[in-house]
């Protein structure tokens, strides 16, 4: 469906399929319309849901028996029998999110219901793969204790880390990766120590995710998300999905390469994104002036003193320099509706680069008529990448997969015959 150019795509709400082998389906779609509605009946359910009632009745008494769904009395308007209305159970199963840095790890609980009901960030002394492996049972373990009355399971963890993955001489070399992760199987290794069901992701795809769902891209069905990590990722939201490339490294935007014969990279370029708009080339512009930031960057600008001041703004023209070039090329490739800058850095850092990308190199994005501006600030703050962790789990549950609702996907050789027929 077209809309207005400059106009959000309307959110879409996916529909039932009736056939009892779309089931996994409608699932996903009776507990999408009940949290992206509120408290619903299930006739109401079933006509936003475009399913039958019987099949409706069915599913929402199995996810109530699961605890997923809970009864929260009687809408009373009209004659008869007021129906029972039902809503997402608050708490019921939860998902937890992690993020893996180099020098720390953040974990949080979510609910159902999208609410965090515990975060907790520990200082991470070793960030190879077996030390972080050890540790994830503690931390998920005492997030537990700090929910009252609390004895569900978690749908899932997510953990996210920086990318790229797999790539020699990107994912374990440099300040900005972890490392020893690109020798292991990351998700066997982890659900071998938590005993839970593990979704790896990388940390710009997972914040894209947490802003899809709880920030600023909760009506918008296709942005992009410029994540500002230690290093620099993007985050990419097609039609409501995460786009993640063939190997998970799809948006590795820090290592293109936008100053020939500029500053050396570990990577073994020269010049690439990150080397100029990161966490880390903050960090290290600041360390010129004897400022260290390495503890964490969400800092008091005005305590940093006159040398401090002049190289945070020193930085800010430099980021915003590269980065504007940057925006333009990605819409003209994404054509998304808006791009999202977050991450690591505080609201009125990330404010003051997007004040000094104006103005925007010309592309398709530049239309009169728009309803938001071509770049805004992420809404989720610095528990950006953990919050996209926990989203991942809920992203497979609460979103309907349309190769559900079609029936079992072809195999190549399946598809190749169908072609020749």
């Amino acid at each position: 469906m077209r809309t207005k150019a400059g106009s959000p795509s309307p959110q879409q709400v996916a529909i039932g399929n009736n056939p009892e082998r779309s089931r996994a389906h409608n699932r996903r779609v009776v507990l999408d319309v009940v949290r992206a509605h509120g408290p619903l009946g299930r006739t109401r359910i079933a006509r936003l849901a475009q399913l039958t009632p019987q099949a409706v009745a069915n599913i929402v008494d199995e996810l109530a028996s699961e605890q997923m769904l809970i009864e929260v009395g009687r809408l009373r308007s009209g004659r008869g029998q007021p129906p029972i209305q039902f809503a997402v159970n608050p708490n019921g199963p939860m998902t937890a999110g992690v993020e893996v840095a180099a020098d720390h790890i953040t974990t949080v609980i979510l609910d159902l219901a999208g609410q965090v009901r515990a975060s907790r960030v520990s200082p991470l002394d070793d960030s190879r793969p077996q030390q972080v492996a050890a540790i994830l049972p503690r931390e998920l373990s005492l997030m537990r204790k700090t929910i009252p009355d609390w004895a569900g399971k978690l749908l899932g963890v997510g953990v996210v880390m920086p990318g790229p993955f797999e790539i020699e001489g990107m994912t374990s070399v440099g300040p900005t990766t972890l490392p020893g992760w690109g020798e292991v199987d990351a998700t066997k290794l982890i659900t071998r120590s938590t005993s839970e069901v593990v979704i790896i992701e990388n940390d710009a795809t997972a914040a894209a995710v947490g802003e899809r769902l709880f920030g600023a891209g909760r009506h918008l069905s296709n942005f992009l998300m410029i994540y500002f990590g230690a290093g620099l990722g993007l985050g990419i939201i097609h039609d409501g999905q995460p786009l993640r490339g063939a190997f998970g490294n799809a948006g590795e935007i820090g290592h293109v390469v936008v100053a020939p014969r500029g500053r050396p990279c570990p990577c073994g370029q020269n010049g690439c994104l990150e080397r100029y708009s990161s966490v880390q080339a903050l960090r290290e512009k600041l360390a010129e002036v004897g400022i260290d930031a390495t503890a964490g960057i969400d800092i008091d600008i005005d305590s940093l003193g006159v040398e401090g001041q002049s190289a945070f703004a020193e930085w800010i023209e430099e980021a915003a320099a590269h980065l504007a070039p940057m925006v333009a090329m990605l819409e003209n490739i994404f054509d998304p509706e808006t791009i999202v800058f977050g991450g690591s850095l505080s609201d009125a850092t990330i404010d003051a680069i997007i004040a000094r990308l104006a103005p925007l190199p010309r592309s398709v994005s530049s239309r009169r008529i728009r309803a938001l501006p071509r770049v805004i600030r992420g809404q989720t703050g610095n528990l950006t990448a953990a919050l996209g962790a926990a989203a991942l789990p809920l992203l497979e549950t609460f979103t309907p997969k349309l190769d559900l609702a079609a029936g079992p996907v072809p195999t190549p050789e399946e598809a190749f015959h169908v072609v020749r027929s």
